[in-house]
């Protein structure tokens, strides 16, 4: 069980993240599959999204009516699998992302949970994927999920084909608390602490930050 494992946000005791999962929408047997084949996978893992972040993302999908969504960084699934839940029979999620072993044990996922014809997954550099959509492509909501030097360019792609009210999702905002530890000068820490600061004065969007499993910003297009 999820409950079992470390908690994805570095505030949380295992016991509390237990807690909480359990007292949201919990996981269905297809979701827990999927956790325990990508756990399978080794260190690696640790990029599939935490149970409640999916529920999250299941619940604001459906409560701001979207039908037209994108994500960048699909992994195994799992978030893809929650978004597409909550866009309902007649929406779409386009995924991005650039491996064919990874996105083919979501695949068989998405299958089982009856929302595969709701996703089409494109094998490529999520910026070229970008570059190549119609220009007059819009979208309800956005998941960022990927290579934290790009955050900056998938969000600076995105906003422009969002409709007013959208919403981008960018995961990993925290990194781990290294945000504000001065010490911490790897390339994925500058890239995320300049894509927050890029977004914190942005005033084409209202932005907030949660804390949820390693941080979520939460950007409204205005």
């Amino acid at each position: 069980m999820p409950a079992a494992r470390p908690p994805k946000s570095f505030l949380l005791s295992a016991e509390l993240a237990g807690y909480l999962v359990a007292h949201g929408s919990p996981p269905d047997a297809v979701q827990l599959g999927l956790i325990d084949e990508t756990a399978a996978l080794g260190a690696v893992a640790g990029m599939q999204i935490a149970p409640e972040q999916g529920a999250f993302l299941t619940v604001l999908t459906a409560l701001i009516g979207a039908r037209r969504a994108i994500e960048i960084g699909t992994f195994t699934g799992y978030s893809a699998l929650c978004i597409a839940r909550g866009l309902g029979d007649d929406g779409r999620l386009m995924c991005c992302d650039v491996s064919e072993e990874w996105t083919a044990i979501g695949r068989r996922a998405w299958q089982a949970a009856g929302v595969a014809p709701r996703i089409d997954l494109r094998i490529a550099p999520a910026l070229d994927t970008l570059a190549a959509l119609p220009a007059d492509t819009v979208f309800d909501l956005a998941f960022i999920d990927a290579d934290k030097p790009n955050y900056t360019n998938y969000y600076d792609a995105l906003l422009p084909m969002m409709r007013t009210n959208g919403v981008i999702l960018v995961d990993n905002v925290l990194w781990d608390g290294r945000v504000v530890k001065a010490d911490a000068d790897d390339e994925n820490t500058v890239a995320i602490r300049a894509f927050n600061d890029k977004v914190a004065i942005d005033d084409r969007v209202d932005a907030v930050m949660l804390p949820v499993a390693d941080g979520l910003t939460l950007a409204r297009k205005r």
